[in-house]
């Protein structure tokens, strides 16, 4: 069979593969209130990834997300008191805001992407640091329950927070392929210059790629908080390069056009499977980051299209 046609069935063959090997090494994996449990814990990364796929879709990079998901535990934990349910508008509206400047920076004063979004992770980081005074905060369990306890709760032995993503996921999936927006950030991510000689607006279009990712990295900080009751600057370390693995080993590559939050939500089921995997097998967590390190140089090397580059600094 040629491989290039197998090449779009690879995520899906690297989950079954993955599940199959955990499996056999402990039968109890495969038990489904097992696998809904870890699918429910996946979800603030899930969320996390979803948003960074928008930015690699187009050929770009988002690395303040983690820094926007610390940043808003803080937030939500800070204002959760005064504000009520309102916090939540509050940190998806900071997150699509920050996000907004990222993809200005990068669009109207040519910054790319890296370095723009880089940036603004520091302008999270620091905000965090600013509220919390630099240590950890906790929510008021009672009014975390009376506010966002439907968040964390559970139907028989199914996890909201599986609702929640599928919720994001169809949402996305309709901006991604029922939405003018949708079949303008793939041209962006196919060919930029192409786009932009036949007439369509690039960087309105590269700029909402960024405020979706910074909205929805939001959202995962605001679950995040509400999953722990609360929050700290660096509580989220850590969740970044498994975020990028999920969409980059679901088939969404760094040159973008292709891929999808589809692919992201089969990749992110994919880190899932290698994490629990690391805990069967022993691998301490001072490891588990090089694991993921290796894992992101594979699904790099196995995913980007060659032909768009030229060549690499």
């Amino acid at each position: 069979m040629d491989i290039q046609r197998l090449k779009p069935h690879f995520p899906w063959i690297t989950l079954l593969v993955l599940v199959t090997i955990v499996g056999i090494a402990d039968p109890s994996f495969l038990k489904p209130a097992n696998l809904l449990s870890l699918a429910g814990d996946i979800v603030p990364l899930f969320i996390m990834a979803l948003g960074l796929t928008f930015a690699i879709y187009i050929g770009g990079i988002d690395l303040s997300a983690q820094s926007m998901a610390n940043m808003i535990t803080v937030v939500a934990s800070v204002y959760l008191a005064p504000l009520g349910i309102w916090v939540a508008g509050i940190c998806i509206l900071a997150g699509f805001t920050l996000g907004t400047l990222s993809g200005y920076l990068t669009t109207r004063m040519y910054v790319p992407s890296f370095i723009s979004t880089l940036a603004v992770g520091g302008i999270c980081f620091s905000v965090a640091q600013w509220l919390s005074g630099n240590r950890a905060l906790n929510m008021d369990a009672t009014q975390r329950n009376e506010t966002f306890g439907w968040m964390i709760g559970r139907t028989g032995v199914v996890p909201h927070e599986l609702f929640i993503a599928i919720g994001l996921l169809a949402i996305c999936l309709l901006i991604e392929r029922r939405t003018v927006l949708g079949r303008a950030l793939k041209a962006v991510g196919a060919g930029e210059l192409a786009a932009a000689a036949s007439g369509l607006n690039v960087a309105r279009y590269k700029i909402l790629a960024f405020a979706i990712s910074g909205g929805l990295a939001a959202v995962a900080g605001l679950l995040f908080s509400v999953k722990l009751s609360g929050g700290a600057p660096t509580i989220a370390n850590g969740f970044l390069l498994p975020a990028i693995v999920a969409v980059l080993v679901g088939g969404t590559p760094l040159t973008g056009g292709v891929g999808g939050v589809l692919n992201t939500a089969i990749g992110t089921l994919i880190v899932a499977v290698i994490r629990a995997s690391m805990l069967y097998f022993g691998i301490a967590a001072t490891q588990q980051q090089m694991v993921f390190g290796l894992v992101l140089i594979a699904a790099i090397a196995l995913t980007i299209d060659r032909s768009k580059l030229r060549t690499v600094k």
